[in-house]
């Protein structure tokens, strides 16, 4: 159970919902727009987190050291739509009797994990994602307190060692939390975002 006491795959469903919705704002002139993830356009941003979903999927299933579901996939011409189905098959997974009890490997992190840590990753990253696509739009997110205060509990176990932040890994450094900040302005600095420059989304 979380910190909010709703289990972490409800919570990682909530998260994943609502990255559903922001996606699904994305009209085709804004697939080129850049993204909080300087990497990244908004059609490459939804291409990772199509291909995250589905490498989670076959991590919760015992597949994850198959390399083909972890990549991007090549046709993302209807990027809202190939999301939609990679969300739909994350979210069945996770909802699997037991799914939470099994091993995940997630050769990306670098190993095998407990399936609760390993859909907690997946919650944080769904926040973030979420936040990035609405950032991008220029939209807000609709979570609820329950939900960013299980996001910024999980931020701040996060490592802040150097050796996994920045290019290459999942969070970069993390940035000072100034104080007041609200619950999701703090697990985005937590996390290396600069939400003060996207201030629409937050």
């Amino acid at each position: 159970m979380t910190v909010s006491g709703t289990d972490i795959v409800e919570l990682d469903r909530i998260a994943v919902h609502e990255a559903l919705r922001v996606v699904e704002r994305a009209e085709n002139a804004d697939w080129d727009r850049d993204t909080p993830c300087a990497e990244w356009n908004l059609r490459q941003l939804v291409a990772h987190m199509t291909a995250q979903h589905l490498g989670f999927a076959a991590a919760a299933r015992g597949a994850g050291l198959e390399a083909a579901p972890w990549q991007e996939p090549r046709d993302m011409e209807e990027p809202a739509r190939a999301h939609r189905a990679a969300a739909t098959a994350v979210l069945a997974a996770f909802a699997e009797p037991g799914a939470t009890e099994r091993e995940f490997a997630l050769p990306e992190l670098g190993g095998s994990f407990p399936g609760r840590q390993a859909v907690r990753f997946h919650f944080i990253d769904y926040v973030v994602h979420a936040w990035d696509v609405a950032a991008t739009l220029g939209v807000g997110l609709e979570l609820s307190d329950d939900v960013l205060g299980a996001a910024l509990a999980t931020a701040r176990r996060v490592p802040a060692d150097p050796a996994v932040r920045g290019p290459g890994n999942a969070f970069a450094p993390a940035l000072d939390v100034p104080g007041g900040s609200g619950q999701l302005d703090a697990t985005l600095r937590l996390l290396g975002r600069e939400p003060h420059r996207w201030p629409v989304a937050t």
